[in-house]
């Protein structure tokens, strides 16, 4: 504004929260924000003149950004859905392998606890196999199958992050699977079959899958 009279907009705040902050490459709070611009007289407002878009405000860098910077995952919980992804896969892999082999089991935990569940045994992860998929037998079960609860949270855990996810994170969580059924031996039909859905889950063509499942072959030869 110059001179006695300027123009400017008039703030208030909608809601308070937590975000990535595209300023200050990092989480931080922000005021969700509408506003009317305002003729001013000496800074003073006098005459309303109309609405402006609605913006989200730092309040760190006070850098004004769109409404659609909240889409954009806080680093928190980006980390949190990362582990539960590792998790499921993890879940997933060794109930499609079955639990019988002791090197699958030990596989799947090294993965679960690499992921953040640094207290999370054998124990724990048969409980929770078996409270997923109603199976607490070593034989292979199919992940895919309907009304398979591990099916349900593989969809819960991958599609909701696979859009934030680099193409080579989403491979990694991928061959996280494959490694643990390559623990025990070569693929078995029911461990292809829960990988591809993996697969589905974050958003790889079947061409891909199948060269990372090849890949991890190789790797672990």
């Amino acid at each position: 504004m110059t001179g006695l009279w300027g123009v400017r907009p008039r703030w208030r705040t909608d809601v308070l929260g937590e975000f990535f902050c595209p300023g200050c490459g990092g989480d931080r709070n922000y005021r969700r924000q509408h506003g009317r611009r305002w003729l001013r007289l000496f800074g003073t407002p006098v005459l309303p003149l109309g609405p402006v878009i609605g913006s989200v405000q730092c309040t760190s860098c006070h850098g004004r950004y769109g409404t659609e910077t909240l889409d954009q995952l806080t680093c928190v919980r980006l980390a949190a859905m990362l582990r539960d992804a590792q998790y499921t896969v993890a879940l997933a892999a060794l109930a499609a392998g079955g639990t019988a082999a002791r090197a699958g089991r030990e596989a799947a935990c090294s993965v679960i606890r690499d992921a953040g569940f640094e207290d999370c045994g054998e124990a724990q992860v048969l409980a929770a196999l078996a409270a997923l998929s109603g199976h607490a037998g070593g034989e292979p079960l199919d992940v895919d199958g309907v009304g398979s609860g591990l099916a349900v949270e593989l969809h819960a855990a991958l599609e909701p992050l696979a859009p934030h996810l680099a193409q080579q994170g989403r491979e990694r969580l991928l061959l996280q699977g494959a490694w643990i059924a390559l623990a025990d031996g070569r693929y078995l039909p029911e461990e292809r079959a829960a990988l591809a859905v993996v697969g589905r889950c974050l958003k790889l063509s079947p061409t891909r899958v199948g060269e990372l499942l090849a890949a991890a072959t190789r790797a672990s030869h």
